[in-house]
């Protein structure tokens, strides 16, 4: 045993966030904490982390416990080198570790020989080096991706025996999150993670951990099997609380009879009478669930945008796209996908006419309304509150041609009575996510643009998101890193490939990855930015792609690869669910890393194939 809940309440102001809270962590467990937004989940993190106390009850944890923490927020404005805040993870002689390597002293030397230090360097080095990260560069100078790496190098230098991640996939792109799945999946300590993201639950999770109006249940199942249990306990409990409620309303008819009624009455009922309304007083109701609806406003031409050959660089910069060619209908809904920084956001404006491509052609559609989703949220004014944000000052808004009071239209969105008027400021992420939806939605709209709209939304908004987008008449276009609501929203993806290269493919983000696609990494990117000429408007000609055509020998290799693909899927798949066992991390060591060095070596074949089937399909198509 790790550490043990007994018995643990806690509470914030009025709210009662743990009400007598009781789980345990074993070595190598694996738990997804969830629970709707503002139930507590950061706080009972940190109170199982030792950065708060207990109202009651008592965290137990085992003597040789060693528990790292990783933030929601990232290490953005830290002037350090990447090397002396990993360092600092150890405490005070990782710094002097971290300052002896800029500037070797004697003062550091014998501080260091004194507290045992050298045997640390080779921790910092090996942690460094599993990460991919330069101890040289700066924190703050690193994209979001690189940041979070930092940061969890910080935390794994301590070689935690349980490591609490709070939202890790928060402003990183698709490979970065794929990135650290594959990371967790094969980290040996025990993981306690909150998270939206559910494809990494689905992946990672073995226990789950249910926070819901201060009462902790615990799943012992993978994710997706706890959504069905889940709803079949709020099923129960509805039908157990419209009983009590029938129960409860006959004995307080019963009790207001007449004259006679009152003199004969059952003292015994009416002590038990006296008791279903304690009960009644004390039940927690369930905070209700978001009602959102979309005003489609007026219905856009069948064509919302036609690109031909479109390219665009801003000056001075490499090409984010170039030579693109892609149609956008009325009706279509469609993801945008690819690392941070590659041009998403651009040809959303290239698509909406609000920028002018370098060359090539835009034809625009007729009666386009469009509302925009910011992920920066800077559509609401902080120091406003959520009523006047979203009606600015009016009683009522018009919401689908039919006029609404504001007040009742924000409850759909779950801001009632004080949270109405609750300066934005003073909100958390998620809902201030659901007050920049319900800004968007009372403004009629054929364009939808979506720009990471699931940051911070717990799973039960983020499905009914989902089915408002199903439902929705108009135009989707959705920037989100997000794997499971690409795949259950968008019926085709635009993906970022690198070099300027934008392509279209069928279905969601599963659908890319069968169809063999993929994104350029960081260094190739680099490299095509290199190879690529400096000056931009060279009026030469280019020469016409020599064509290849497919001798004998490479038609064999590509006719084989699609069956070689499958098998090492299946390999892959087959190790994966081997290590998800809970018993998986308590093998010896030596048959543990094994198999881990199996699974890296069939992932790094698979792609390999995947890399070598795409480029052979390119060669025969170009023929």
């Amino acid at each position: 045993m790790l550490l043990q809940l007994d018995g643990v309440s806690l509470r914030y102001g009025t709210q009662v966030l743990a009400d007598g809270v009781s789980a345990r962590i074993e070595r190598g467990d694996r738990i997804c904490l969830v629970g709707r937004n503002g139930e507590g989940k950061s706080s009972l993190l940190r109170l199982i982390g030792g950065q708060i106390d207990a109202d009651g009850g008592e965290v137990v944890r085992a003597s040789d416990l060693v528990l790292a923490t990783l933030d929601q927020e990232l290490p953005s404005d830290c002037s350090d080198s990447v090397y002396r805040f990993v360092a600092g993870g150890l405490g005070e002689v990782g710094l002097w570790l971290a300052d002896y390597r800029a500037d070797p002293r004697e003062e550091l030397q014998s501080r260091i020989e004194s507290a045992h230090g050298w045997d640390l360097l080779p921790r910092i080095d090996s942690v460094l080096d599993r990460l991919g990260l330069n101890g040289d560069d700066t924190v703050a100078d690193l994209s979001g991706g690189w940041q979070r790496r930092a940061a969890l190098a910080r935390a794994l230098v301590t070689e935690p025996d349980l490591l609490i991640l709070d939202e890790p996939t928060n402003h990183l792109d698709i490979s970065a999150v794929e990135w650290l799945e594959s990371f967790l999946a094969s980290y040996r300590g025990a993981l306690l993670f909150v998270s939206h993201d559910r494809a990494l639950a689905q992946r990672l999770a073995q226990t789950v951990w249910d926070l819901d109006r201060g009462h902790l249940r615990v799943f012992q199942c993978r994710f997706d099997r706890y959504q069905q249990e889940k709803e079949k306990l709020l099923e129960e409990e509805a039908k157990n609380e419209a009983l009590f409620d029938k129960k409860l309303a006959q004995e307080e008819a019963w009790i207001r009879q007449g004259i006679k009624a009152r003199r004969t009455r059952n003292e015994g009922r009416v002590r038990a009478l006296q008791s279903l309304r304690r009960q009644r007083e004390a039940r927690r109701t369930r905070q209700g669930t978001a009602r959102m609806a979309l005003d489609s406003g007026e219905m856009s031409g069948k064509l919302v945008a036609e690109l031909t050959e479109v390219s665009f660089a801003y000056p001075g910069e490499a090409p984010l796209v170039r030579d693109l060619s892609f149609t956008l209908m009325r009706g279509d809904k469609v993801g945008l996908i690819g690392p941070n920084g590659v041009g998403k956001s651009t040809l959303i404006r290239l698509l909406l006419g609000e920028l002018q491509p370098d060359s090539g052609k835009v034809r625009l559609g007729t009666k386009q309304q469009v509302a925009y989703f910011d992920q920066r949220r800077d559509q609401l004014n902080p120091e406003l509150t959520v009523l006047d944000n979203v009606a600015g000052g009016r009683e009522s808004i018009t919401v689908g041609g039919k006029s609404r009071h504001a007040m009742s239209y924000l409850a759909d969105f779950l801001f009632s009575g004080v949270k109405a008027r609750t300066r934005v400021e003073a909100l958390s992420g998620g809902e201030r996510n659901r007050a920049l939806l319900a800004k968007l939605f009372s403004q009629p709209a054929n364009i939808l643009v979506l720009d990471e709209p699931t940051n911070d939304l717990d799973v039960e908004t983020l499905e009914l998101l989902e089915q408002l987008l199903l439902e929705f008449s108009g135009t989707v276009l959705l920037v989100s890193h997000d794997r499971a609501f690409l795949d259950n929203v968008v019926d085709s993806c635009l993906a970022f490939e690198g070099d300027g290269q934008v392509r279209e493919y069928v279905g969601g983000y599963g659908d890319f990855l069968r169809q063999g696609g993929r994104f350029a990494s960081a260094e190739e990117r680099e490299k095509a930015a290199e190879s690529r000429p400096k000056a931009r408007g060279e009026t030469a000609e280019k020469a016409p792609p020599k064509k290849k055509k497919l001798s004998y020998k490479l038609q064999r290799e590509l006719d084989s690869l699609p069956a070689l693909i499958e098998q090492l899927e299946e390999e892959v798949g087959a190790l994966e669910q081997e290590m998800a066992q809970p018993d998986f991390y308590q093998r010896e060591q030596p048959l543990v890393e094994g198999r881990l060095r199996l699974l890296a070596e069939k992932q790094a074949q698979l792609e390999t194939a995947f890399e070598r089937w795409s480029e052979l399909e390119e060669m025969r198509n170009a023929e």
